[in-house]
């Protein structure tokens, strides 16, 4: 495999994964949260996202199979649950585990953006997820240059993990600077970003659908 296709496969994975973007999302969502609740949610992220890209990389085609879901309604469903979390943070609301009265439940609802939102749909979301599973299909002349591939692939993923891992970890040298109101601000304008990214989604999703469909 010539080495420009190796660059090419990790930068698409990169690219489509944003852990830079990512950032300014972490910090938006964990907005008043301690410290360790920080590195609870960033262990999550990194897990989910390496967990999920593997995973699909290596059974998706065979799991949306079996439930019949399709990569459109992925990214339909993606983009619903982005266009609710970003919507609200427009608002100004804050994500429901900062309401509960429940402390334990809050603390585990806290660590749940590492999941949902973060981990999926935002990091391994349906492009990523669908990126992967492209490159992973991809057939090769030999065995050897087949397993190269999926190495290859699989590599990409783990380093681009590793690469949000330190951003993610450095989030709040980057923002400590700004204070409490250039947060609430960026909160916002990463929600307006958030509802254009689901409704990026929703188009993507539909158009492929009527597309297979032959409506268009």
């Amino acid at each position: 495999m010539e080495f420009a296709s190796i660059i090419t496969i990790f930068l698409s994975i990169f690219a489509i994964c944003n852990p830079i973007g990512l950032v300014s999302f972490f910090v938006a969502l964990t907005e008043g949260y301690k410290q360790e609740e920080k590195m609870k949610v960033i262990k999550k992220v990194v897990l989910v996202a390496t967990v999920t890209l593997v995973v699909f990389g290596l059974i998706g085609q065979y799991v949306f199979t079996l439930f019949s879901i399709t990569i459109p309604a992925f990214q339909i469903a993606g983009g619903l649950l982005i266009f609710k979390i970003g919507f609200d943070m427009i608002q100004g609301g804050r994500p429901k585990a900062k309401r509960t009265d429940d402390e334990k439940q809050e603390a585990l609802e806290r660590e749940a953006i590492g999941i949902v939102p973060l981990g999926i749909p935002m990091f391994a979301g349906p492009g990523a997820i669908s990126t992967v599973m492209l490159y992973v299909a991809q057939s090769q002349p030999t065995l050897m240059e087949t397993v190269l591939q999926l190495v290859i692939v699989f590599a990409s993923v783990l380093v681009t993990v590793g690469i949000a891992y330190v951003f993610l970890r450095n989030a709040n040298r980057i923002f400590d600077r700004i204070g409490r109101m250039g947060t609430l601000a960026i909160s916002r304008i990463m929600g307006l970003i958030l509802t254009a990214m689901a409704i990026q989604f929703l188009i993507g999703g539909i158009y492929s659908v009527l597309l297979s469909w032959n409506v268009i």
